[in-house]
C-alpha cells in the first residue's frame, strides 16, 4: 500500500510541477525590432540616457553582443519576415522589400495583394504569432504595430488579430481588411485624440509606443493565462536624413528619443503586469541606409555599372553563339532573368546558356563575382549566406555582385545600387520573464529568436525553423 501512496504522490507532484512550469510562461512576449539599429550608436550615446530605457536592457537583461543575420543581401522586408518565422529567404520567400514577377515580369513589393491591398500571402512559413495561435485555438492576442505596411504585416504572420501601420498618405493609422473588416474601435479612438491634440506631430516612434499601450489594455492582452504576443517595429533611421547636416547631432536626437520611448513602453508594461510575467526582446533588422559619397576627388577605386546595358551585351553574345534571340528578358536590381520559354524552342540547356554567361559577364569592369542558379542551389559553405538570400521562385538566373564602392544603374528603371558589404554590429537582448542578467560575446544569428520565444511560452516553432534556441 505505501509503495501505490508513493508512486500516486510523485505522479501528483509531477503533475503539480508540470502546472507550475506552464503557470511560469509570460503572460505578454513584446517583441522590439529597431530598423537600422546599431551597436556602436548605443554606446557612442549611452550618457545621455536615462536609466529606464536602453541602459535597463543593458544592465539587467540577457544580452547577445555579436548578432548577425545568416544570409545577405538584407533588408527591412527580408529581416523582418526572418525573425518572425526563424528561418532564411530561402525558405519563407521574402527576398526583400521588392523582386521581379517572373510571369508578369514586373516588380511587386513583399506584402502587395490585389485583393486586400496588403497582407503576408507571399510569405510561405508560419511565424512565431500563427503558432502561438494554433496552439491555443485561436484565442491568444497577437498584434503588430510599424510605421510600414511591410513590417506591420511581416511580424503580424498570417493569423493575427491584426496589423497596424502609418498611411504614408494621410498619417493616420491603419490596418488591412485581410485581418478584419473595419479598424479595432481603440484605435479609433486613439486616432481622434491624436488629432486634436496635435499628436500627430509626435515622433512616430512615439505615436507606436502610444499605441502599443492603447492595445494592450483595450485589447485585455496578458490578462490570462495564455501568451499574447505584441511586436513593435521601432526606427533608428533619422525621419529627415535628407536634411541632416551634422550627423552627430541627427543621430544623438534619434537614439536619445528611442530611449525615452522603449523607456516609457517598458516601464509602462511592467508597472501593469510585474517584470516576471512580460517577455521583451530587442533586436535590429541587421542593416543600415547610408548616403551616397563621392569617392572619387579621394581617389578610391569607384565607377558604374550599366546593367541593362550589360544585358543587352549578353544578348548579343548570347545570340552570336545560339542563334538570334532575346534570351535575357528582364534585369531587375543586381540580377538577370532568362527567358526559359526561348530556352525550350530552342532546346538550350540551362546549365550551358548560365555557364557561357557567366564566363562573359565576370570579364566586364565592375563585376566582382558572377552567382548563376545553378552554382547558388550546389554551392558550399563559402556561399551558404547568399544562398540563403535566395529564392529559386522568385530569384534571378544570375546575379551579379559589383565591386564594392561601384555604382550599379540600371537606365531603364532609373533604379541605382551601390556596392557596400559593410559590418553593422547589433544586439540581441531578452528581458523579463525568467531570464538573467548576463553578457554572451559569443556569435548568434537573428533565426533563432522564434525558436526561444516559442520555448518560453511551450509552444512549436514555426514549421520551417530548424535553428535552435538560444537558451
Amino acid at each position: 500500500m505505501n509503495r501505490y501512496i508513493a508512486i500516486l504522490l510523485a505522479a501528483l507532484s509531477t503533475a503539480e510541477m508540470q502546472a507550475q512550469t506552464l503557470q511560469e510562461a509570460p503572460r505578454l512576449v513584446v517583441n522590439i525590432i529597431i530598423d537600422q539599429l546599431r551597436t556602436d550608436y548605443i554606446e557612442y550615446f549611452a550618457p545621455l540616457y536615462g536609466p529606464d530605457g536602453f541602459q535597463k536592457l543593458l544592465n539587467n537583461g540577457k544580452v547577445y553582443q555579436a548578432a548577425s543575420f545568416p544570409y545577405t543581401p538584407i533588408d527591412k522586408s527580408s529581416a523582418i519576415a526572418t525573425i518572425a518565422t526563424g528561418t532564411t529567404p530561402y525558405y519563407h520567400g521574402i527576398v526583400g522589400n521588392r523582386w521581379m514577377e517572373r510571369n508578369t515580369l514586373r516588380p511587386v513589393y513583399s506584402v502587395e495583394d490585389p485583393q486586400y491591398n496588403a497582407s503576408p500571402r507571399n510569405l510561405n512559413t508560419s511565424t512565431i504569432g500563427d503558432e502561438l495561435k494554433v496552439s491555443t485555438h485561436g484565442s491568444a492576442i497577437v498584434w503588430s504595430i510599424a510605421a510600414d505596411c511591410e513590417s506591420a504585416v511581416l511580424s503580424a504572420g498570417h493569423a493575427a488579430n491584426g496589423a497596424i501601420w502609418m498611411d504614408s498618405a494621410t498619417h493616420s493609422w491603419k490596418s488591412s481588411t485581410y485581418y478584419r473588416t473595419t479598424v479595432p474601435e481603440w484605435l479609433n479612438a486613439y486616432t481622434k485624440i491624436s488629432q486634436q491634440q496635435s499628436k500627430n506631430q509626435q515622433n512616430t516612434n512615439e505615436q507606436i509606443t502610444d499605441i502599443a499601450i492603447v492595445a494592450i489594455n483595450s485589447s485585455a492582452m496578458g490578462r490570462d493565462r495564455n501568451s499574447d504576443l505584441l511586436t513593435l517595429t521601432y526606427s533608428a533611421a533619422p525621419e529627415d536624413a535628407g536634411s541632416m547636416t551634422n550627423w552627430q547631432i541627427g543621430m544623438e536626437s534619434v537614439y536619445m528619443q528611442l530611449d525615452k520611448s522603449i523607456a516609457r513602453l517598458v516601464s509602462g508594461i511592467e508597472e501593469t503586469f510585474g517584470k516576471n510575467h512580460v517577455l521583451f526582446v530587442l533586436t535590429s533588422t541587421g542593416y543600415t541606409i547610408e548616403s551616397e559619397e563621392y569617392l572619387t576627388p579621394y581617389r578610391i577605386p569607384t565607377g558604374t555599372f550599366y546593367i541593362n546595358r550589360t544585358a543587352n551585351l549578353l544578348n548579343m553574345y548570347l545570340s552570336a553563339i545560339f542563334g538570334q534571340g532575346r534570351y535575357v528578358e528582364a534585369c531587375f536590381a543586381n540580377q538577370l532573368y532568362f527567358n526559359h520559354k526561348l530556352l525550350e524552342q530552342k532546346h538550350i540547356g540551362i546549365s550551358d546558356i548560365l555557364q557561357r554567361s557567366q564566363e562573359f559577364l565576370v570579364l566586364n569592369a565592375g563585376v566582382a563575382d558572377v552567382y548563376t542558379s545553378e552554382r547558388l542551389l550546389n554551392g558550399n559553405n563559402d556561399i551558404l549566406k547568399l544562398r540563403n538570400g535566395f529564392s529559386p521562385v522568385i530569384s534571378g538566373d544570375i546575379i551579379i555582385a559589383v565591386k564594392p564602392g561601384w555604382k550599379l544603374i540600371n537606365e531603364e528603371t532609373k533604379e541605382t545600387f551601390s556596392s557596400r558589404s559593410s559590418f553593422v554590429p547589433f544586439p540581441i537582448i531578452f528581458y523579463g520573464g525568467d531570464t538573467t542578467s548576463e553578457r554572451i560575446t559569443t556569435p548568434v544569428t537573428v533565426d533563432r529568436i522564434a525558436p526561444t520565444i516559442a520555448k518560453s511560452i511551450h509552444i512549436r516553432a514555426p514549421n520551417s525553423c530548424s535553428s535552435e534556441p538560444l537558451f
